[in-house]
């Protein structure tokens, strides 16, 4: 079964669509996928995790009958509406732990007062958003447990943004067997690469504003000389 389960998980890695087809395959698909989405939307550690390709893949073995569409679609918006919940629960608890405590102590009222406000006006917009981005996805429920405590709304826009990612992203890979070849293709060579590159600008939007913060005390005495 150990055995069954590795393979599985190599394969959905791998996008190796015709192991994937193997009889039998299915248990073992939607415990492997249930596994990635719910760590990787939860757990900041496995946001490595390739699952926007894997939830595409999902829903084109769906669309040729290796797994159920219907209870594919629900584990899968279960299982990355609930990660978000634990990334959540994991920001609170940590909150709660002395020198987490001491670091947010450390931070000047003010600059608290403007992250407080901003969170309030647009961090449940940026929950629904970062509901596409690698990483981020995992990241800002953790520190919307630290600092937002309407558990209610972070509810409703975490599974809202789930029900749609999982909607988007499951009928894109249903449809992509309909598709001409060529086209099927290239569709999923860009679906593959979209998470990719948008964590690369993420990567290198963070270096650049690194950067510049480094240098520009470097440049304020050479000014006011």
């Amino acid at each position: 079964m150990l055995d069954s389960l590795y393979n599985v998980l190599i394969a959905l890695w791998h996008q190796d669509f015709t192991a994937l087809m193997a009889p039998g395959s299915a248990a073992f698909i939607y415990v492997c996928v249930a596994t990635l989405i719910l760590l990787e939307s939860g757990f900041i550690p496995a946001a490595p995790f390739p699952c926007d390709s894997v939830v595409i893949l999902s829903g084109t073995l769906a669309a040729v009958g290796v797994i159920n569409a219907p209870f594919a679609f629900c584990l899968i918006f279960i299982c990355a509406a609930s990660g978000s919940w634990l990334g959540y629960m994991q920001g609170r608890w940590l909150n709660r732990l002395p020198r987490v405590q001491s670091w947010v102590h450390a931070v000047p009222q003010k600059r608290l007062d403007t992250v407080d406000r901003l969170l309030g006006h647009h961090g449940l917009v940026a929950l629904f958003v970062a509901r596409f981005i690698p990483v981020v996805r995992s990241l800002l429920p953790l520190v919307m447990g630290m600092r937002v405590s309407h558990a209610t709304r972070f509810h409703y826009f975490s599974w809202l943004s789930a029900l749609l990612w999982t909607l988007l992203l499951t009928g894109t890979g249903y449809i992509l067997p309909s598709l001409p070849e060529p086209i099927s293709k290239t569709v999923t060579m860009m679906l593959m690469m979209g998470p990719v590159i948008t964590l690369t600008i993420a990567v290198l939007s963070a270096v650049i504003i690194k950067v510049r913060r480094m240098m520009k005390p470097a440049k304020q005495p050479a000014g006011e000389a």
